[in-house]
């Protein structure tokens, strides 16, 4: 295919329907919040293995 043979109107009205920038801020949203979610469990995890409560764990800040 050759550049000159691409409908350059075509192009304009299909960037017009798709703006990545509204799709990248989404996608940057929930992927820190599925990161988030890893960290808390993987902490709960920890906290488990470690033998102590959960209020013992609020009391030295490992949770809020």
């Amino acid at each position: 295919m050759s550049i000159n043979s691409i409908d350059h109107g075509e192009i304009t009205d299909i960037k017009g329907k798709y703006e990545i920038a509204d799709e990248v801020v989404t996608d940057i949203t929930q992927c820190q919040k599925r990161t988030e979610a890893r960290r808390r469990i993987e902490a709960m995890r920890e906290i488990r293995e470690s033998g102590l409560t959960l209020s013992e764990a609020r009391d030295l800040g490992l949770i809020h």
